[in-house]
């Protein structure tokens, strides 16, 4: 008996904690199918909500630093969800190691299919910043009729000319859930994999999209933007070239990020607008 009994006692004295050391029972989670605990944040209208929206974070940050865009959105009665990928923020896994990117993807879909079966029949939409679009880009590809529209905020679609890795880390110093070490080989062979698999899935690609990119981008080249644009089949598709802005537009001077925000919360309206028409007829 005792045996059995002090076996399952490491699980109930040390719960699973969060890289802030909180155990997760006490936050937001989802448990992804390698059984790596990944922290959730949910942003829910005050109304009844006219769609869904996912966000994917990008490299080495964490969906927190997005509180602004969804509060915003939940102003259009979206309910707006999103989660800390493998290795970043509160979730599990070493930092920034991932052992192929397609988990990313894997668990972004996990994520979705759980709020689509909460939510039956409300559009769903995808949102995606640097890494974050790749991995959009990567979602959208592999489910090509579920999403009413794709927002791309400076997207990694090319490795980038300049850097030694395909997307340089911007440091946000005072941020501590932010990874402020250097990029690991294993982690750019993934990005390298990722773009290669985004080469073949753009041209597959049919929903409503919307990109935005900084001319001064120094983290991932707006070559990939214009790459896009050229190769996706949507018939609606829009790119908005912001000059001498640069990577993280959401986070902008001022000026620059109440113009991201009024032009995201525009299109998403009427891509909500338009999937919630189609619907009814």
């Amino acid at each position: 008996m005792k045996t059995g009994h002090s076996s399952r006692m490491p699980e109930e004295s040390s719960p699973k904690r969060s890289p802030l050391n909180i155990p997760y029972k006490d936050l937001p989670h989802i448990i992804n199918a390698d059984g790596q605990y990944l922290f959730c944040r949910y942003w829910k209208p005050a109304g009844t909500p006219r769609a869904l929206v996912f966000i994917a974070h990008g490299a080495g940050e964490h969906c927190g630093r997005y509180d602004d865009l969804a509060q915003r959105l939940t102003g259009l009665n979206l309910f707006v969800f999103a989660h800390d990928h493998v290795g970043h923020g509160q979730s599990e896994g070493d930092r920034m190691v991932v052992s192929d990117f397609h988990v990313f993807i894997r668990d972004s879909l996990q994520h979705i299919d759980l709020m689509k079966k909460d939510h039956p029949g409300l559009p769903i939409l995808i949102l995606g910043h640097s890494m974050g679009g790749a991995i959009s880009i990567l979602t959208a590809s592999e489910r090509p009729s579920e999403f009413s529209g794709m927002l791309l905020i400076s997207p990694l679609v090319v490795a980038s000319p300049e850097v030694a890795t395909p997307i340089k880390m911007e440091s946000y110093t005072a941020d501590p859930l932010v990874y402020h070490g250097g990029m690991k080989v294993s982690f750019v062979i993934q990005l390298m994999n990722a773009i290669a698999r985004i080469e073949r899935a753009l041209p597959k690609l049919t929903l409503p999209i919307l990109v935005l990119h900084g001319s001064s981008d120094k983290l991932c080249d707006i070559r990939g933007s214009y790459l896009l644009m050229d190769t996706v089949q949507s018939q609606d598709k829009t790119l908005k070239v912001y000059e001498e802005a640069y990577h993280a537009l959401h986070k902008e001077l001022p000026e620059v990020t109440t113009s991201v925000f009024t032009e995201i919360l525009t299109w998403v309206g009427q891509k909500v607008s338009a999937a919630g028409e189609t619907s009814h007829t």
